[in-house]
């Protein structure tokens, strides 16, 4: 099977030319921290004037600001001026094998690959190669698309998933000896990072062999226990809505091409991403909470009591001293009980007969509607718990943490019941996320 065939592609990577500070150039996935802007001002005062990421990303910290289209200008001047400059350089086409300490792990294995966008698409119900693993928020693309539509390169934190048990396809790279282009530390306590080229010919059909044996149709319905015949080889891990806005552009360009043949080859056909097995020790799906700003708890309260009860699935409040005895009175309640934080402490939210598989789909829906109507309150998605209960805690706040799910499950639960509710699960914690550090060029 041709790598074409398995929605896959060699890259030509752009990496930092030799002599880049690559701890100030590497700066952490752009949706992180989003509450918490004073990490991103650290991070540049830690950039100074050196070459860096942080000039060619948008952190999300800061898309409500009021200077968002002279951010995206300075953003595509600073990709220009990076590759007039000879600061970033072409590798010859290949891989990039990587390896990624980090506080959490002693080792995270992933593979740089491009991926089709013609073999993905977001919409409910689709079933194709790549597959959404979360509700896509369509009103969510519009200010990425802004940023990536005039952009000269893409840098990606997107990282997808495959299901390989056996470890047929990224772990057996690790053997040969292998050409070094990075090894350094991350900032910010982001861990260790080191990449080797994969650049062989007889490693590249390595690869895709073993894909192929992932993507075979019998072994994907006995696996899954399905009839399906259209195989899902690739499932989205982190970047969802990155991905997503590729896919949005690329579409564009061909409705817009007077022949859309014409377009086929342009590189903005593909996205560049972190391939990594989800059976890879060093990675652990974590939960994603949420604190909701400039609300009145007692009125959000009064409303889920309202909401959950129109669809017979009534609900009830206690409050507790500690996150602790939440949490512990969670365990032994029925139903969806999601322990939460305000102002006035603790306490457990539990909705007795959910109709929802999953406690942050019973959430979700509360909180949409809730949202729809409190046009002034806000809401976050937060990883780690010690965020939440120093968010939720202040005046006018309150923080929800809601429990992880298996990662070992993920595969199963896409294929036979499609993509789950948006924010269900995070890859790590905060600082285990992909930092941007590879890029590719996305124009002819």
């Amino acid at each position: 099977m041709k790598l074409e065939q398995l929605a896959l592609k060699t890259p030509t990577i752009l990496l930092p030319k030799a002599g880049t500070d690559l701890n100030r150039w590497a700066i952490i996935a752009c949706d992180q921290y989003t509450s918490e802007p004073e990490y991103w001002q650290e991070v540049d005062q830690i950039v100074g004037d050196a070459p860096s990421t942080l000039r060619v990303i948008f952190p999300e910290v800061f898309l409500e600001d009021d200077d968002s289209e002279q951010r995206i200008g300075a953003i595509n001047g600073a990709m220009d001026k990076y590759l007039n400059d000879g600061v970033l350089e072409a590798q010859t086409p290949g891989f990039i094998l990587l390896d990624r300490k980090t506080s959490h792990a002693p080792s995270r294995k992933g593979l740089m690959v491009e991926l089709d966008l013609e073999a993905y698409d977001y919409r409910p119900g689709t079933r194709t190669m790549i597959r959404a693993t979360e509700g896509t928020i369509v009103d969510r693309l519009p200010p990425r698309i802004k940023v990536r539509e005039k952009a000269a390169i893409e840098l990606p934190h997107i990282m997808v998933l495959i299901d390989d048990p056996e470890k047929t396809v990224i772990e057996p790279l690790f053997e040969p000896q292998l050409e070094s282009v990075y090894d350094f530390e991350l900032m910010k306590d982001g861990g260790h990072l080191r990449g080797w080229k994969v650049d062989q010919p007889q490693l590249i059909e390595q690869i895709g062999e073993a894909l192929q044996g992932l993507a075979q149709t019998e072994r994907f319905q006995n696996r899954y226990e399905v009839d399906d015949e259209e195989v899902m080889l690739y499932a989205m891990g982190d970047g969802n809505h990155s991905f997503a806005t590729a896919k949005a552009i690329w579409e564009q360009l061909k409705a817009d091409a007077d022949n859309p043949a014409t377009v086929m080859d342009h590189p903005a056909r593909y996205a560049l991403v972190e391939l990594v097995n989800v059976h890879d020790p060093g990675l652990e799906f974590e939960a994603i909470h949420r604190v909701v700003f400039d609300i009145d708890a007692d009125d959000l309260f009064n409303k889920a009591r309202d909401f959950f009860r129109k669809s017979q699935t009534p609900c009830q409040v206690e409050s507790f001293d500690t996150l602790d005895a939440a949490n512990a009175a969670a365990k032994k309640a029925g139903g969806h009980s999601i322990p939460f934080v305000t102002t006035e402490g603790f306490g457990l939210l539990t909705i007795c007969t959910p109709t929802l598989t999953l406690e942050v789909a019973t959430l979700q829906g509360f909180l949409d509607e809730y949202l729809q109507a409190k046009p002034q309150a806000r809401i976050d998605y937060i990883h780690g718990e010690e965020a939440v209960t120093r968010l939720g805690g202040q005046q006018g706040n309150i923080g929800f943490y809601l429990p992880s799910i298996s990662k070992h499950d993920l595969f199963r639960t896409i294929v036979r019941d499609g993509a789950l509710p948006r924010k269900t699960f995070s890859m790590g914690e905060a600082d285990e996320k992909r930092f941007y550090l590879e890029a590719r060029r996305i124009t002819p």
